[in-house]
């Protein structure tokens, strides 16, 4: 059997896609159970986080194992299979345990050295051990990227290179500000009560806000968060807890919002944000219209003007926009030529842009998604940005409302970007924000770290591989002895118990003899890299019985799992 991982993250996935293939627990269950199932899988984990979707298993069949597990994964996150592959990526064998043990060092995190994902990965072992789909494969790999990560934090300065998505997000918020000095005084509303946002009340905590209010689906949860919070010996925080409903009255209140729930919509609309900081200031919300640099139009098709335009057409790199594409982020060329004619049938409301007439307006924006449509079919998928670049000199109005979302999919309207008197960072802005963070010193060292772990692991794995095969020839070469041994009482019957005794020793001493320096270099070389074709020739040389050895093996596996801590 062979390790596989198949998944796509931030690095190889634009933010919206990722956000669409969001699984939830018990999407995650589902995915592990049905994993298990396939023919080609013995054992499966999922690692899934808000910018990750990972599905590691043990397959007998590289092709069928892929094959198989891909399609899983987009049957489960309910994203196409023709769509999500070309931003899967696979690892196979040490390569795919040089990558979880990346990951755990959070070398592959989307701010570097952070050190979250060691929870996250340990919440992902014990839901497969839940499931009985871990077996010694992946416990073993997990609990040893577990291992490799504390290594990395606790001998090198990687947590220097980064921290966590909260307080790499708050640092966004404060805008270079401190974020002591930037917090001190606020009210804080954060919606949810699991791992992250509990990180992100503490972490508010800390940083000196005034008040937290915990709003949660289930009410006791906020309380026992909020109860921790105002218990806490290294803060002065007051605290409370309200149920769901309470949240619009809440945002009226609060300074600073954190957002992180397992919820599959929006938790906070763009009008809910605006109705709250129409409430604080009193004024009415306005949207602001970021004036941006002109842009050269793609080569090809004939594209009219980008005014007004729902895409970025010049853009070349991924990432989100703001102004308006949600309805066609991500859309195969198919469904964009479905949206021209939706456009082109005037079914949406088209703001009228100055000179042109309301009917030269929708036939512009049906000619540009025609154009996006042909581009799709090009060059494979839409260029997504996350905002047009603002011309020089363009200075955003101060906030009244900051907006921290950091849940997958997203808990707040991306449209809330355009509201004057709100600052959101969201996934996308950390992901923008953290692509020019310099990396420090430190992580060269984890590298090493990772790669010499790496190293051990595999040596491990495959000397462990053969110790069936060893112990099942030690097997085999005690019931010869013992065969003798009763042959020999039957044919000297009037040897007495001190020279059996004598003669039982001899002979085991000899055949412990012949086999001690084989056994010993065959462990040795099986270690090695190529070295899982040692084990084959030992059954064939000695002629062992392959379901002898596979009784060894499940029996090895039943003593470790006994001895593996809860």
């Amino acid at each position: 059997m062979s390790l596989l991982v198949v998944g796509l993250s931030h690095r190889s996935a634009p933010v919206s896609v990722l956000e669409r293939a969001a699984l939830s627990a018990d999407a995650q269950v589902k995915l592990v159970q049905d994993t298990v199932a396939a023919e080609p899988a013995t054992e499966a984990a999922v690692l899934a986080t808000c910018n990750r979707i990972e599905l590691y298993a043990d397959v007998d069949k590289f092709h069928a194992g892929v094959a198989e597990l891909s399609t899983l994964l987009a049957q489960h996150s309910g994203v196409g299979l023709d769509e999500l592959t070309p931003y899967l990526y696979v690892h196979y064998e040490d390569r795919a345990v040089h990558h979880l043990f990346s990951v755990a060092c959070g070398l592959d995190s989307m701010v570097v050295g952070e050190g979250q994902i060691l929870g996250q990965i340990k919440d992902s072992l014990a839901r497969a051990q839940e499931l009985h789909s871990a077996g010694r494969l992946m416990n073993d790999l997990f609990q040893q990227g577990l291992r490799v990560g504390k290594r990395a934090h606790s001998e090198t300065g990687i947590d220097r290179a980064g921290q966590s998505l909260v307080t790499f997000g708050l640092e966004q918020l404060a805008a270079g500000a401190d974020v002591e000095t930037w917090a001190t005084g606020k009210k804080a509303l954060v919606i949810g009560a699991g791992s992250m946002s509990s990180l992100a009340a503490a972490t508010l905590a800390r940083a000196g806000v005034a008040e937290i209010v915990v709003a949660n689906r289930t009410f006791d949860r906020a309380e026992r968060l909020a109860g921790i919070l105002s218990e806490g010996d290294d803060t002065d925080v007051a605290a409370r807890a309200v149920p769901m409903d309470a949240v619009p009255g809440e945002l009226t209140r609060a300074d600073v919002v954190v957002s992180c729930t397992g919820a599959t919509g929006l938790v906070l609309t763009a009008e809910a944000v605006a109705a709250a900081v129409e409430g604080r200031t009193g004024e009415p919300v306005t949207e602001i219209d970021v004036p941006s640099a002109p842009k050269q139009p793609l080569a090809g098709p004939s594209l009219g003007t980008d005014e007004n335009c729902p895409l970025d057409l010049a853009a070349e790199q991924s990432g989100f926009s703001v102004l308006g594409e949600a309805a066609v982020a991500g859309m195969a060329a198919a469904e964009l030529e479905q949206h021209a004619a939706w456009v082109d049938n005037g079914t949406v409301d088209i703001r009228e842009a100055g000179r042109r007439t309301p009917e030269a307006e929708v036939a512009a924006e049906a000619e540009l998604i025609g154009a996006l449509a042909a581009t799709a079919a090009r060059v494979g998928r839409i260029p997504e940005r996350r905002r047009p670049e603002p011309v020089a000199g363009f200075v955003r109005p101060a906030p009244a409302l900051f907006l921290l979302d950091l849940a997958m999919p997203r808990d707040i309207d991306a449209a809330a970007h355009r509201l004057a008197g709100v600052r959101l960072v969201d996934i996308e802005s950390l992901a923008e924000a953290s692509a020019d963070a310099p990396m420090a010193a430190d992580v060269d060292q984890v590298r090493r770290i990772v790669s010499d772990e790496v190293a051990a692991f595999g040596a491990a794995q495959r000397a462990a591989h053969i110790t069936p095969t060893v112990v099942a020839l030690r097997t085999m070469a005690a019931d010869v002895v013992a065969g003798e041994i009763a042959r020999l009482d039957g044919r000297l019957p009037d040897l007495d118990e001190r020279q059996r005794g004598e003669i039982r020793q001899a002979v085991h001493r000899v055949v412990d003899k012949l086999l001690h320096a084989p056994t010993v270099r065959v462990k040795q070389l099986a270690a090695e890299p190529g070295g899982a074709g040692y084990a084959d020739a030992l059954r064939t040389l000695f002629d062992l019985d392959p379901e002898t050895v596979a009784a060894v093996s499940r029996a090895v596996d039943s003593t470790t799992e006994k001895d593996r801590p809860a």
